[in-house]
């Protein structure tokens, strides 16, 4: 063992050093890509990064697949959501045994984004709302996918950072993150896992915040990599590098753009697939240029190198070289399938319905009821029990897919479609029927019922009968049915044409005038014979949902929450003709079932839960088990409920269950048990604490049923008196625990003081108030069943100090958004129109005099307003003329002499003009 960086018995740090020494300048750009190059010469291996992992290990065939994160999640059991990291791991090394270079062991999750807005179309990767929620079980998961031992199984990778919750628009969009939303709320989800040690890699976000792409943030050195005492790895989201002077045009060339990347902490480029030569003649030309150093170079390399030493790659043995492919679905992840599926089955309303008593005979109905829907970062199944299987093991059934049979009639005849299975092209000759599939959103897909084969369009642009459902990262098989005069016209989805029977052959054109109109003639209505289904048996379940590929995916948020249109129909039908119906949702967020909440005696949710959901739908639908699942995300009755999808400020709109005051269908922490609980003896180990101290929530949890039931005791906290807003309620810790009839716990939860903390802008830090606060300990965010309270002896804000403010460090805004201050680092704010104000309260003003001084920016020029305690009629303190400068980043300095004015008061800058930035304000004499 001549190099000193093959000797395990040195410090990891050690041996990247010397391997680092050994690279010459060429060969460390060869580091940077996603596909790492080899070093021959030194016996350095080819590495690539990013393998997906998200519930199970995906793309690279069959494999276990479990629920997924959100429906994990659902399961408030960190420990369980751990065992199925480590079963994914265990299942990503066996691949890789097989194929080192297809399946690498740097894997890409968890997802640790907070779920702000249920219309996300990534609503299914993440774990929930609350960012403390998400660190807990981001971490397990985390966990489970690094393993316990000193070299790592697998190397996890946080995603996506940061503030990144719209497809729409997703590369060029800004998220207007205010610091309190940033610290308290953004930061919170990341931390836990990199402070553990869980999570060793960070990916950032394709969007910018505050103005600057994410890719470029200052966070991710002057944050991130202080959470951790080991080298944390960037890698880049897809092709997200090429819009920093591409759909961002943030930098003007891409050499330009990708040394600023890798000075901001990127470490790995993941463009162009595996063709890394135009990605590293980037960086050759940046370093040609002088706008890279060597030794910013040796910074990134060390970064990705550590991840690979710490996976043993340059160790003399073999890591884990006992887990082979065996290992792969075998029967004990199997089972964890299906525990993880079952825990996750969530009770939203119980009339009394369930658990079944025996029935004879069950309906088993609708689009969802026999089918099992991978998403896009789904593994393969390997095999499939659907909620008819499961039903179908325990009782006779009847099956009724529940959707409309139709035929599409033009002027020249009906649409016709081949029998043959491989399928063919849709013409115009004799009639063809079609079911026909709403997903929502206006999305329908149409199966050929001559070959059960979903319609597609090809490359040539031609109809085709030939998939087996929608599916593929451009889902080519969904169309909107826009209503015409006499009919209607289908215009493609994905490619935004529209269908024209053209020589007797449907095809796409790009003329709306072209398209032709179809007739929809009803064959068979699939709510008919969903009744006819339902009243001929003892009990219905009616299965529906979302289509984790349509209306609502990567790239695709969710307009509305409601149910498709269709499937509320269907869902009525069945109530209609059998009281006696179960609602069963499956989907990767939350549906606005208000009707159904109203009516329905019985509802579940669950996300798609992988291979074992029949099983698992079965075990909680008969009894055999108790539904474990809870709520980790509010479901609202309306989109009206919510914000703009684009507003990332949820203090200031009252978003999350953290600041939502509306009534809720279903709130935070929700979920039912067949059985009863009863809470008693709330006691604190202390109701005087400083802020070092840790308090010890302890109550009494007794079944009151007749049968064995799973609880999970939340605990929330509340700070009755503040300086700024405070949450209504914030969860602080939790307990699942599973009590036989008439059995009593007392269960313990440890609520750290440090964790009441807000992010105080006066000063730039995290601060803990000397408040009083409420201890809430029940079975959701909205369902408390006992109070108690306590007092902090923390501190007390003091007055803001004028001397020197950052406008970005403002209490509450009105019609400015954040921005970039400069290139590389720095928050600003700009006014979005007249009359658009900020406020620093409680700024003192005795010891300020004389001059106010203004780092401003305008293209325009303008004027800014500064007034006491009121926005619109307040005392005006001083007016700042700001001249034109040449760019948005040019600052120059205003200063306007002030009014005499004493005491603390509210200080407001009004912007009376729109474009106008201000960074930096301080008061001197």
């Amino acid at each position: 063992m001549s190099e000193p960086f093959r000797d395990p018995s040195l410090p990891t740090e050690s041996r990247v050093r010397d391997l680092v020494a050994r690279l010459t300048p060429d060969e460390k750009v060869g580091l940077l890509h996603q596909y790492q190059a080899p070093v021959e010469r030194l016996g350095v291996r080819r590495f690539r990064t990013g393998t997906e992992a998200l519930h199970g290990l995906a793309w690279l065939g069959p494999a276990t697949v479990f629920p997924q994160a959100i429906g994990l999640a659902s399961t408030w059991n960190p420990e369980l959501v751990r065992s199925v990291g480590a079963a994914t791991a265990d299942e990503v090394i066996a691949f890789h045994r097989k194929d080192p270079a297809g399946a690498g062991r740097n894997v890409w999750a968890p997802v640790v984004n907070p779920l702000r807005d249920p219309r996300w179309g990534r609503n299914e990767e993440g774990y929930s709302e609350d960012p403390w929620l998400t660190g807990v079980l981001g971490t397990a998961y985390a966990t489970g996918l690094r393993g316990v031992g000193p070299v790592l199984k697998t190397a996890p990778t946080l995603k996506h950072f940061l503030a990144y919750n719209n497809e729409t628009d997703r590369c060029v969009s800004s998220s207007n993150l205010p610091p309190r939303v940033l610290h308290e709320y953004e930061l919170r989800a990341f931390r836990p896992a990199i402070e553990a040690g869980a999570a060793v890699a960070v990916m950032p976000s394709y969007n910018l915040v505050n103005g600057r792409p994410a890719h470029l943030s200052p966070l991710i050195n002057d944050v991130l990599r202080t959470w951790s005492g080991q080298d944390l790895l960037v890698v880049s989201d897809a092709y997200a590098p090429g819009n920093l002077y591409g759909a961002q045009a943030y930098h003007t060339d891409p050499a330009e753009a990708y040394a600023h990347a890798i000075r901001a902490g990127l470490d790995s480029f993941t463009q162009d697939d595996a063709d890394s030569a135009t990605t590293l003649g980037h960086i050759r030309t940046a370093l040609d240029r002088g706008l890279l150093t060597e030794a910013d170079l040796d910074t990134a390399i060390r970064h990705a190198l550590s991840i690979r030493f710490r996976l043993g790659e340059f160790d003399p043995v073999e890591p884990y070289e006992e887990i082979n492919e065996e290992v792969v679905n075998c029967t004990e992840h199997q089972r964890l399938a299906r525990e993880a599926a079952r825990q996750s089955i969530t009770l939203l309303k119980n009339d009394g319905l369930l658990p079944l008593c025996a029935p004879k005979r069950v309906a088993v109905i609708g689009p969802l009821a026999d089918v099992l829907l991978e998403d896009w970062y789904s593994g393969t199944l390997p095999y499939r029990v659907t909620a008819r299987n499961g039903i179908a093991e325990r009782c006779e059934t009847v099956y009724c897919e529940g959707v409309d049979r139709i035929t599409l009639r033009a002027e020249d005849g009906y649409v016709s479609a081949t029998g043959d299975y491989t399928g063919g092209p849709l013409g115009i000759g004799a009639s063809a029927e079609f079911d026909l599939f709403d997903w929502g959103g206006g999305a329908f897909a149409f199966r050929s019922v001559a070959n059960g084969r979903h319609v597609s369009v090809g490359d040539d642009g031609v109809l085709v009968n030939d998939q087996p459902g929608p599916n593929g990262w451009e889902v080519r098989q969904t169309f909107r049915m826009e209503e015409r005069f006499r009919g209607v016209v289908l215009r493609h989805i994905a490619t935004d044409q529209y269908v024209t029977a053209d020589q007797g052959t449907l095809r796409l054109t790009d003329d709306p005038d072209a398209a032709t109109v179809f007739t929809v003639d009803l064959v068979e209505s699939g709510a008919a014979q969903a009744a006819a289904a339902a009243a001929d048996a003892d009990v219905a379940v009616v299965v529906v949902g979302d289509h984790p590929l349509v209306n609502g995916r990567e790239t695709e948020d969710r307009a509305d929450l409601a149910l498709p249109p269709m499937q509320e129909k269907l869902v009525r039908a069945v109530h209609e003709a059998n009281r006696a119906s179960v609602l069963v949702i499956s989907s990767g967020y939350p549906f606005a079932v208000n009707w159904a909440d109203a009516h329905m005696p019985a509802i579940i949710w669950s996300s798609h839960g992988g291979q074992e959901y029949g099983h698992a739908l079965a075990d909680v639908l008969f009894g055999d088990e108790d539904p474990g699942g809870r709520l980790t995300q509010t479901w609202y009755r309306s989109a009206g409920d919510l914000p703009d999808l684009f507003d990332y400020d949820i203090i200031a709109t009252d978003a999350t269950y953290l600041y939502y005051r509306g009534t809720p269908l279903y709130p935070f922490g929700h979920g039912l048990s067949y059985t009863r609980f009863t809470y008693s003896d709330l006691t604190l180990s202390s109701d005087d604490l400083a802020p070092d101290e840790t308090l010890t929530v302890r109550v009494t949890v007794r079944n009151e049923g007749w049968r064995a039931g799973e609880e999970v005791v939340q605990v929330y906290t509340h700070q009755q008196r503040s300086r700024v807003k405070q949450p209504v309620r914030a969860l602080r810790g939790f307990r699942k625990v599973r009590l036989a009839p008439g059995e009593s716990r007392t269960v313990e939860v440890p609520v750290p003081i440090g964790d009441l903390a807000f992010w105080d802008v006066t000063r730039g830090r995290f601060a803990i108030e000397d408040a009083s606060h409420k201890v809430q300990v029940g079975g959701s965010s909205r369902d408390i069943r006992l109070c108690a309270p306590f007092t902090v002896k923390g501190d007390r804000v003091p007055p803001r100090d004028l001397r020197a403010l950052d406008a970005a460090d403002h209490d509450e805004y009105d019609g400015i958004v954040l921005c970039d201050a400069a290139r590389e680092r720095g928050d600003a704010v700009r006014s979005a129109g007249p009359g658009a104000w900020i406020v620093f309260r409680d700024a003192d003003l005795d010891h300020t005099a004389g001059t106010a001084a203004l780092s401003v920016a305008s293209t325009e020029g303008g004027v800014l307003t500064l007034r006491l305690d009121n926005p619109l009629h307040g005392e005006v303190l001083g007016t700042v003329t700001v001249r034109p400068t040449a760019g948005g980043h040019d600052f120059v300095e205003a200063a306007t002499p002030l009014s005499p004015a004493t005491g603390v008061r509210d200080l407001y800058v009004v912007f009376e003009n729109e474009g106008v930035t201000v960074r930096t304000l301080g008061f001197r004499r």
